[in-house]
């Protein structure tokens, strides 16, 4: 068997372990470059039981118990930890109350613990993509560098057009993160949106420990934004706040920051703690998630194409998501059928497929949680 898997982020490299894992040979095209967009300017936040009361419970839930396995079982480094969790706000000049963590600064308080290391973890979301596809690899996975420019599908197997060039396998698999949209031109595919983030990366080194904070933080303008701050264990910790819906560009290496929101983002930063306001700068970047009008990812197989199957629209659940997507598409493609998980909940049939023929501002969209990696 023959799988051609779009895209190069952590849904497609997944994808691609778990069916390599399986002797099945795998080629992932993607456009831009590994870990490119989300997969590798996101969090990493892990969380055991967040999803916990939502669809997404079976897969969360299975997806953390394989990010340890995968951590524990493959020679590879991906900042892989277990951490403290916690949630508070703050407010700019102004007392926050106190709290409990030394590295923060005295205008947060600290109102809950929202995890310990029996619930959360962490990952370095671009190293834990490309160790899969190295992984993938391994397994005898093939990368190739091209733009997908039409997917279609037989009786006897599905094309993919890759720059002009016509690639047959047995299965395709569009797992393009909000590019996905892209292939609604030859899919009946529901529509993926983009929800842009904004994030910067500091050099921190051993000053800030394993504690991430999820906080409500109130702007001198009054504004009200939910920063997520997660040190890493190579002395780097990542902040993100500030989303919007500003339009996807087709190519993702033109994504960038909304103009003066690195600023803001940095002024909150400076509030929440005296060690981000004194740190050195090393990322301004902003990414594209991929969301659903429900909230909920697409996992399964495209309507009217035996042979074509959908992974994208994990909005802020990603990286958690990946293992147990791959997993169950896996176990989909090559045995008929998910096993471990339940994918019923996230069939792409679920919605009416988009037209691109009515082009529209993306609609705002519902977001399963307030908040993740």
């Amino acid at each position: 068997m023959h799988v051609i898997v779009c895209g190069g982020g952590v849904i497609g490299a997944a994808v691609a372990y778990f069916l390599a894992r399986r002797a099945v040979a795998v080629t992932i095209v993607e456009r831009t470059g590994v870990a490119n967009a989300a997969s590798g300017k996101s969090g990493g936040f892990l969380a055991l039981d967040w999803c916990d009361g939502t669809p997404l419970q079976a897969l969360a839930r299975r997806s953390f118990a394989l990010h340890a396995e995968l951590a524990a079982a493959l020679d590879d480094d991906w900042g892989y930890r277990r951490l403290d969790t916690y949630g508070g706000w703050a407010r700019a000049g102004g007392p926050g109350g106190g709290t409990a963590l030394g590295w923060v600064g005295d205008s947060v308080a600290i109102g809950r613990r929202l995890g310990g290391p029996q619930t959360t973890a962490q990952v370095h979301p671009a190293r834990f993509t490309e160790a899969m596809l190295r992984a993938a690899q391994a397994h005898g996975a093939r990368l190739v560098a091209g733009t997908v420019a039409g997917i279609d599908s037989g009786p006897a197997s599905a094309q993919v057009q890759v720059d002009g060039a016509v690639h047959e396998a047995d299965a395709v698999v569009v797992a393009m993160g909000p590019w996905s949209i892209l292939a609604a031109q030859w899919l009946p595919l529901p529509a993926v949106y983009g929800l842009k983030g904004h994030s910067l990366v500091f050099e921190t080194g051993a000053a800030v420990p394993a504690e991430s904070l999820f906080l409500d933080v109130e702007e001198p303008s009054g504004a009200s934004q939910s920063p997520e701050v997660f040190p890493r264990p190579d002395g780097t910790t990542y902040v993100c706040a500030i989303s919007s819906e500003s339009p996807l560009p087709v190519d993702p290496a033109a994504v960038a920051p909304d103009p003066g929101a690195i600023d803001r983002l940095a002024a909150m930063c400076a509030t929440i703690s005296p060690i981000l306001a004194g740190a050195p700068v090393l990322a301004r970047q902003a990414c594209f998630r991929p969301v659903t009008r429900d909230g909920l990812p697409l996992i399964g197989r495209v309507a009217g194409r035996d042979r074509v199957f959908v992974a994208t629209g994990h909005s802020v659940w990603g990286i958690l998501n990946a293992p147990a997507t791959g997993e169950a598409m896996a176990e989909l493609i090559v045995d008929g059928a998910a096993r471990t998980v339940d994918i019923a909940p996230f069939d792409p049939g679920r919605m009416a497929p988009f037209d691109p023929a009515r082009l529209q501002a993306a609609p705002r969209v519902r977001r399963p949680l307030p908040s993740a990696g």
